[in-house]
């Protein structure tokens, strides 16, 4: 019999960054059956492999799976490999494009990887809606649609904004909250976490489990995180996103850039501090007692050591001060291998006293080493003079020296790269 903490010690973690939990009174009799009986929960989350890495957004989530589990609780990491097919409408103005089969366990593969960052892989149930939703004949799917109507999905507020705007709603995006659904009747969940734009979907595993005399699972919600610009939700496509994937030393320079006021946020949503830790962070600042600097340090170490090593997060800070408080140039920069005639400038030029030299073109040096997404937007910063060549700022297209160096450290604002030169 598994022994567990008192129900109200639990509830101090669970509700932890929680933005809603339905019904909550019904968690506390379910954990304290659970206390009692010594059967753990079953606890899942569902993630559709619908692109290759992970940020810290998705991870919201996962950390509150790893809060069951370190309380003993069995967390399931569902992987939606089947729900892909269709493609969440959640949020949607219009229908996703479908991804390949191909496509997604790619990105299946990657998921599994990233999630143990997080999760103990040794106490983690992982499966994939396939294994069921792949046997539903046609009988099946006609008496799994049967469960709702269609003026029932109308309500999903994305669904009733497209229909009221005269947009194409496809039939199969219909069919994604019953498929959702019935994951947690196929897993006998007792808890299904989501974010705050899952509402729906997730209350519709409620209504089939009780059809089926399941109990009907609690629901967790989690906020949905603001990006590194603090005002939309973190998103790679929008570039305001810190992936999991991320080195030491990029994913501490980027968590250094989140504004202050939320500071508090990420380390409720993406740290396992207990609340009362948090809010004696938020006094200390609020009382001038800590810098909100410094607590801004501390918590970029502690997220990229939760995703490296302490030790990797140590570097990574010491190499951030060295970039962006010392003036100095980082030992960790990443480092990327160009051939000279890639970026090369015109063959005819002198150094100087017609001794000649060597020429860079720097637009396509910017372009090549990530820093610059075209020679048009390189160009632009070349003329702001955000651009740094060996820690010196240079403004002119063509980057002239007497000898042609083993490797270039290039700065455009707050991000550097050091080329390799062959």
């Amino acid at each position: 019999m598994a022994k567990f903490a008192p129900v109200e010690e639990q509830l101090d973690l669970i509700t932890k960054g929680a933005a809603e939990i339905l019904p909550l009174d019904e968690l506390r009799v379910r954990l304290e059956q659970s206390r009692a009986s010594g059967v753990p929960l079953r606890i899942k989350a569902g993630f559709d492999p619908t692109a290759p890495d992970l940020h810290l957004g998705h991870t919201v989530l996962i950390r509150k799976l790893r809060h069951f589990q370190q309380l003993g609780h069995t967390v399931i990491f569902l992987i939606g490999d089947s729900t892909a097919l269709i493609g969440d409408p959640t949020g949607k103005s219009a229908t996703r494009k479908q991804l390949t089969q191909q496509e997604i366990d790619a990105n299946a593969k990657t998921y599994k990887h990233q999630v143990f960052k997080i999760l103990d892989e040794a106490r983690t149930e992982v499966r994939y809606n396939s294994e069921w939703l792949a046997k539903l004949g046609y009988a099946d799917m006609i008496r799994l649609a049967a469960q709702t109507t269609v003026s029932q999905m109308l309500e999903r507020e994305d669904f009733h904004a497209r229909f009221e705007a005269e947009q194409e709603i496809s039939l199969h995006e219909l069919l994604y909250p019953l498929a959702q659904g019935f994951d947690s009747v196929a897993l006998q969940c007792d808890v299904e976490l989501g974010g705050t734009d899952q509402k729906f979907n997730l209350l519709m595993g409620r209504r089939l489990q009780r059809r089926e005399g399941q109990l009907p699972q609690i629901v967790l919600m989690t906020p949905i995180i603001e990006g590194l610009d603090g005002v939309q939700k973190m998103s790679k496509s929008l570039g305001n996103a810190v992936g999991v994937t991320d080195t030491p030393f990029d994913m501490f320079t980027k968590l250094m850039s989140v504004p202050d006021a939320l500071i508090g946020r990420y380390y409720t949503l993406l740290t396992d501090l207990l609340p009362a830790q948090i809010a004696e962070i938020g006094a200390a600042i609020a009382e001038e007692r800590l810098h909100p600097m410094q607590a801004k340090r501390d918590l970029a170490r502690t997220i990229t050591a939760d995703f490296h090593t302490p030790e990797l997060a140590a570097r990574a800070e010491e190499n951030w001060s060295k970039q962006f408080q010392q003036g100095s140039v980082s030992e960790d920069l990443e480092e990327i291998g160009l051939a000279q005639a890639e970026i090369a400038g015109p063959e005819a030029h002198t150094v100087q006293d017609g001794v000649p030299g060597f020429t860079l073109r720097v637009p396509k040096l910017l372009v090549h080493l990530g820093l610059a997404s075209s020679n048009t937007e390189a160009m632009r910063k070349l003329a702001e003079g955000a651009v740094k060549i060996e820690n010196e700022v240079h403004k002119d297209p063509v980057y002239t020296l007497a000898d042609l160096p083993a490797s270039l450290t290039v700065r455009l604002g707050k991000k550097a790269k050091r080329a390799n030169l062959t």
